[in-house]
């Protein structure tokens, strides 16, 4: 099979790479394995690449431990800066063919894939103004000795990313991972391979030593697991499932104990006080609920809705759900796209089934649309009880359930009764109870008065079984250094 076919998106023709990518090449795999990646619009096949197993690991392994103790150990903080703003330079010349790759194989809108890799591009410019100002510490211990802490890289960090956001958890994984001098082995979700694929031509064009940057087409059955228990791997960083995240964790355990950072997925609440400004909140809770067809693991799809204001805010809701033109992702007023696969398909309407036989009230959606392609309503339910799989698990679909409360403790209590911690919002002109319900939350973000706002420069992860380690902002250095402390006595022996 070839390494590169030609692909006529709906915007764009464009050169699709297919191969492994590996000491800067792209490679056939070991084994000659492929597999198809599906156009969730008309669930036609788009194009086969090739697939990693574990021989393809071991050889990426080796090319990104050959570059770090080799080429890679020797350029300087600021070129590594350097080329990661010329990576990003790159992917704004080519926006609109990166963001066809997501549309083409993800299912979401071109807008939200344009804006997505926006959000990318802008987090590869700001690690890449980082990469020279990681720094130690000189600590005054006594005056016989000079002590000092350096941030050194962790070596080689396998990068785990999901299919819901291929090129936003690219960039946030390997921008800081690069920035501090690491190499990096990434394994594309095996739904959306062609996005991570695109993007490593570019890496190469940018100027990235052989080695520094590998990205592998898989199954995480097979290479995502030889990654995980790989002996030569010293960091894994997993964005996907609770269930997966665990294996994760434990296969990092049993191997060589390697550095774990892990996002989980939440169930967060989106909190409406009666004083909040409705009109305003209507695209917040839309954004939250409905944005990449409920295909994101911060999703607002717990709202919380004070008593005063409840029937007002679900008349409103109801008519803001019909203005979301649910279609082809490549059509510009398209908000809501198909879901990614049959199965995630036939997933969330398996819990809009068993919402029903609960008790809850579908008070709109609750069907797909026509009779063919993977097109869900946005959906809502109400007369929702803390014990209904709606309510306890994450469905990732355009599926949303709102509960009534009576005052602050309420709320407080009804958005922290979930294992998940990830994120939550909070709508009110109040900043006395804006504040004291944020420090109340128990989740790593909380918006105030809008809803997913993320930036490269603001930590992102999850309190906890949403996992733990932080993503984004000076935090996410953190996730991929480790600190030697040098101490060197200046004042003769300390013994006779």
């Amino acid at each position: 099979m070839a390494l590169f076919q030609e692909i006529q998106a709906p915007n764009v023709k464009y050169n699709q790479p297919l191969g492994l990518f590996i000491n800067n090449e792209f490679m056939k795999g070991i084994d000659g394995k492929t597999f198809v990646t599906t156009n969730p619009y008309d669930q036609k096949p788009i194009v086969a690449v090739h697939e990693a197993t574990e021989k393809d690991v071991q050889v990426a392994v080796q090319a990104a431990r050959g570059a770090f103790e080799g080429s890679w150990s020797i350029v300087t903080p600021s070129d590594r800066g350097k080329m990661l703003t010329k990576l990003a330079d790159l992917m704004a010349a080519k926006l609109e063919t990166i963001a066809a790759t997501i549309s083409l194989d993800n299912g979401k809108a071109l807008s939200a894939a344009m804006f997505e890799v926006t959000n990318a591009i802008d987090c590869f410019r700001y690690y890449g103004g980082w990469a020279d100002k990681v720094v130690g510490q000189t600590i005054d211990t006594d005056p016989a000795s000079m002590t000092y802490t350096r941030h050194e890289p962790l070596g080689v960090c396998g990068l785990i990313v999901a299919w819901n956001l291929p090129i936003s958890l690219l960039s946030w994984k390997v921008a800081p991972a690069i920035a501090t001098g690491n190499t990096v082995v990434l394994k594309s979700a095996e739904l959306t391979p062609l996005s991570s694929l695109y993007i490593a031509q570019l890496i190469k064009e940018a100027g990235f030593p052989a080695g520094v940057i590998n990205i592998l087409s898989g199954f995480g059955s097979i290479a995502g697991k030889a990654m995980t228990t790989h002996m030569d791997i010293d960091k894994i960083s997993f964005t996907g499932s609770l269930a997966v995240g665990r294996q994760v964790l434990h296969a990092a355990a049993n191997s060589n104990l390697k550095k774990v950072t892990l996002e989980l997925g939440g169930k967060s609440p989106n909190i409406v006080f009666p004083d909040a400004n409705l009109d305003h909140v209507m695209s917040w809770v839309n954004v939250g609920a409905f944005f990449y067809q409920g295909q994101v693991c911060c999703a607002g799809s717990r709202i919380l809705v004070h008593e005063a204001i409840y029937e007002r805010f679900l008349d409103m809701l109801k008519k803001r759900t019909k203005i979301n033109k649910v279609g082809d992702p490549f059509d510009p007023d398209t908000f809501q796209g198909p879901q990614v696969s049959v199965a995630q398909f036939e997933r969330v309407m398996a819990y809009i089934e068993d919402g029903k036989k609960a008790g809850a009230t579908i008070i709109a959606g609750g069907g797909r649309i026509g009779s063919e392609g993977l097109f869900i309503q946005p959906t809502i339910f109400t007369d929702v009880r803390d014990d209904m799989a709606i309510v306890k698990d994450e469905i990732f679909g355009p599926v949303c359930t709102v509960h009534k409360f009576k005052d602050e403790k309420e709320a407080i209590e009804i958005a922290n009764s979930t294992h998940y911690g990830l994120a939550a919002a909070v709508h009110t002109a109040d900043l006395n109870t804006a504040f004291h319900v944020s420090n109340s939350i128990k989740a790593g973000t909380v918006w105030i008065n809008n809803f997913g706002l993320i930036n490269p420069q603001a930590p992102f992860g999850g309190y906890k079984q949403s996992g733990f380690g932080r993503e984004l902002g000076s935090y996410a250095l953190e996730a991929y250094t480790q600190v030697k402390l040098v101490r060197c006595w200046l004042a003769g022996p300390v013994f006779p």
